[in-house]
């Protein structure tokens, strides 16, 4: 008999080779176009053997057959068309051509479970018996004439894979090869299909449109209950229409031209562990896209629903505008400053949503410019530590960040410093509430520079690179040596509370850059603007579970991370004596990565030589600068003997000058202290050094009026044995000690004569001296004739007591990765 047989794939091609040891004379092979340079097994096979191939990419257009494709498949003079795997619509003209018509192969036992991907949804009903049909060809919904039906027993743990290899296959191929015989010797049936027991699945008529599943059965084969189909943790299972089973299968059968190595597209088929590469991403979306009229869809959605069945649940919301339903609801606080409604989050964030502490925990975060609160905010308890981490760590491990490309988290926090941007009034005015920071300052320094932050790790997420090694070779074998950056997984960030958002940004970003996930711990008595930026993260498109972040106490929260076993790695700014403790929990838990910014004694040296006017400008920004409250603040100028007493002068000067008021006031140049414990403690020192002998030019008092104010101070005739000479007051306070005209190994060594190390400057025109006491002092950073200009680009850290460890520059980075060495033999 003379054949054509349309179809592909390795059944195709099988029932191929038998027909024609049959005897069957096949007179065209109808197949589907090569995909990617790679023709299907069943036209190759043809090929090798001189029969007619045709790749047609469709057969008809608009409902209408193509006049040339027919033309083609007539001249053929096929008797029967044999269809035993095909994907394509094949039109009624060539169905109908052959005097004895068309025959196709479908798995599994009709009526039931017509349409797309039979063989799943024998599994997915919980049926006890499968097997497969083999029917007269109709209008493309599997209705026709039954010529020939096997079956056989569904075992408990069968998958589509054990089905299909079994029996479908095998047994199918011989099915095939019988029905051509029965109808060659004119004893082939045509009995109709009953309509009792039939289902469809895929494609369906709107009168007999149902879906009903009872069981689902998994890739591992476990059967699980159909209530719990597309089910995540924190979905609900999505019932589709008859619309969108058909979008499905069309969206299947996109899935199947991509994926040309799978000859059966199941629902827990996963897009990448199938071969699929960036490239086919893009054009998955792309055809979705398409198909789906102009529906927004990105790379990013592909990587987050891997698996056929996620991917459909995925677009069925976004179809429907239900992917929504994800956004968080945050329950803010509205004040109105500024001349701005501010709307601040108060809870805790973990793992993408904003939610109460266990407990219903909260605490007052008080406004210091007139001691009022501002509102309450969830304390974080040790079970939301581990709620958090938990949190961060499934992130890490199992979710979209570590998915994504390292250009991708790159364009993420690029996108955070941009909305950052959008939202620096708000965040500036929030400083000045929740911190006291004047607004301008907060404006420049406290937002701007997180915002500079952002963008400079941003940059760095692709170009985080190993090195490639020469080693000795094991001779006669050769030997090669890389290595590998990688992130360290789940890190704790503490943070302080004289720069709020920017010591948060200084540390998660570059930790972000590196690919880690965190949960960060922001000051008790500053949680705001961290809570602010934890809704901008969402806003980012920052995957949940990558940032947390938990207002509470040090000793709660920041104790419990540094203990926590899987928590990696713990960035600290804060005091030496809280680091010391960080630093051995971190030891004694489970060995962590750790990088501290301590306190601070930086010495200001400043020479006869000095511009003084600059001196003096730069000496009242290297003190007073964010009311004090600053890591590098000066906290001991030495001046030389010549211009001791003019310099004095002129610094108190300047101290009257400055404008003590409301943070949020244009013309205010010192906003109040950040917190009324901290204004208690500038007093006793205040009183500790007037007690001790230094002379207290002026300032050394609370200014009397609301709110935790302290008046600009200026000690003079400071001695190196006193408590002011050697303690950081982290405040308004200007420490003066004179040194001998011309001895500059004295007050070197005087400079030096502290455990701390985190800054340093110097201020002189003579470059020999320049570079000669900048190579003595004995700390992480040194200002020559500058002062606090520090920049997102050059690396920030102390030694001695001061820490160790950087933040800011490519130096950052390596605080957040670990190197992992390969070594090959070939």
């Amino acid at each position: 008999m003379k054949i054509a047989v349309i179809g592909q794939s390795l059944f195709g091609q099988e029932v191929y080779c038998h027909l024609r040891k049959e005897g069957h004379e096949v007179v065209g092979v109808f197949t589907v176009p090569d995909k990617d340079g790679k023709a299907d097994p069943l036209g190759l096979e043809a090929e090798k053997d001189g029969v007619p191939v045709f790749k047609f990419p469709r057969w008809r257009t608009k409902g209408q057959a193509l006049p040339d494709v027919v033309a083609k498949y007539q001249a053929l003079g096929a008797e029967l068309n044999v269809l035993p795997f095909c994907s394509q619509f094949i039109p009624m003209e060539i169905i109908n051509a052959p005097c004895h018509g068309s025959i196709i192969y479908h798995p599994s036992l009709l009526p039931r479970h017509r349409g797309a991907s039979a063989i799943n949804w024998t599994l997915i009903h919980g049926d006890k018996k499968g097997g497969f049909s083999i029917f007269w060809a109709d209008d493309g919904l599997d209705t026709g004439d039954l010529l020939l039906q096997k079956e056989c027993e569904v075992l408990p743990d069968d998958t589509v894979s054990s089905l299909y290899n079994r029996f479908l296959f095998p047994e199918g191929v011989k099915g095939m090869v019988q029905a051509v015989r029965l109808i060659a010797e004119g004893r082939a049936p045509r009995l109709p299909q009953p309509e009792e027991g039939a289902t469809y699945e895929g494609i369906q008529k709107k009168e007999t449109a149902k879906l009903l599943v009872k069981n689902i059965q998994l890739e591992d084969g476990k059967m699980i209950l159909a209530s719990h189909f597309f089910k995540g943790a924190d979905s609900s299972v999505l019932e589709l229409t008859e619309a969108e089973l058909v979008t499905a299968e069309a969206v299947r059968s996109a899935w199947k031209r991509i994926l040309p190595n799978i000859l059966e597209v199941e629902d827990s088929t996963d897009f990448f562990k199938s071969g699929a590469a960036s490239v086919d991403v893009v054009r998955l979306v792309e055809e979705v896209k398409e198909l789906c009229d102009g529906l927004e869809l990105e790379n990013e959605d592909v990587y987050m629903a891997t698996t056929f069945r996620d991917f459909i649940q995925l677009l069925v919301r976004k179809l429907r505008g239900d992917d929504k339903e994800s956004e968080c609801v945050i329950d803010y606080v509205e004040k109105e400053a500024n001349r701005l409604t501010i709307k601040m989050p108060h809870q805790l964030f973990i793992g993408g949503a904003f939610v109460d502490a266990e407990g219903d925990k909260t605490y007052e975060t008080i406004n210091p410019t007139d001691g009022s609160a501002i509102c309450q905010v969830s304390l974080a308890q040790v079970s939301d530590v581990d709620k958090a981490v938990a949190a961060a760590k499934d992130a890490f491990e199992n979710g979209l960040w570590g998915k994504i490309s390292a250009r991708d988290r790159g364009r993420l926090l690029y996108r955070l410093a941009d909305l950052m941007e959008q939202h620096q009034e708000e965040l500036a005015t929030i400083e000045a509430l929740d911190a006291g920071a004047v607004y301008t300052l907060a404006l420049k320094t406290h937002v701007g520079m997180s915002i500079q932050t952002f963008r400079y790790f941003a940059g760095w997420c692709d170009k985080i690179q190993g090195s490639t090694i020469p080693i000795n070779h094991a001779r006669p074998n050769r030997n090669l040596s890389l290595t590998r950056k990688e992130p360290i997984g789940v890190c704790g960030i503490v943070i302080p509370w004289n720069y709020p958002l920017m010591m948060l940004s200084w540390k998660t970003a570059a930790c972000l850059a590196a690919g880690n996930t965190v949960v960060i711990k922001p000051a008790q008595v500053t949680p705001l603007t961290a809570l602010k930026f934890a809704e901008l993260t969402l806003k980012a498109g920052i995957p949940k579970g990558v940032i947390n972040i938990l207002p509470g106490s040090g000793s709660l929260v920041g104790q419990r991370l540094s203990d926590h076993p899987d928590v990696r790695k713990i960035g600290f700014t804060g005091s030496t004596e809280v680091g010391k403790h960080i630093m051995k929990s971190c030891a004694l838990s489970n060995v962590k990565k750790v990088s501290l910014e301590l306190g601070g004694k930086s010495p200001l040296i400043i020479f006869a030589d000095c511009d003084l006017s600059k001196a003096v400008q730069m000496g009242m920004s290297s003190v007073f600068f964010n009311k004090g409250e600053n890591c590098i603040a000066a906290g001991r100028l030495f001046v030389e003997d010549s211009i001791h007493d003019q310099f004095v002068q002129k610094v108190v000067e300047e101290v009257r000058k400055m404008k003590i008021g409301n943070p949020l006031d244009r013309d205010t140049t010192h906003g109040p202290q950040n917190h009324q414990a901290h204004l208690r403690k500038l007093i006793e020192y205040c009183q500790r050094g007037v007690k001790e002998g230094a002379t207290l030019v002026c300032g050394g008092n609370q200014v009397p009026r609301p709110g935790f104010f302290f008046e600009p101070t200026v000690f003079t005739d400071v001695e190196d044995h006193m408590f002011i000479a050697k303690e950081e007051s982290f405040g308004p306070i200007m420490i003066i000690s004179r040194f001998a005209n011309g001895d500059v190994d004295t007050v070197l060594s005087r400079a030096n004569a502290t455990e701390f190390g985190l800054a340093s400057g110097v201020f002189t025109k003579d470059i020999n001296k320049a570079l000669y006491v900048s190579d003595k002092l004995q700390a992480g950073t040194v200002f020559v004739n500058t002062y606090n200009k520090t920049d997102v680009a050059a690396p920030f850290g102390g030694f001695k007591q001061s820490g160790f460890g950087k933040d800011l520059g490519e130096a950052a980075l390596n605080e957040y990765l670990r190197v992992k060495t390969v070594t090959f033999e070939y």
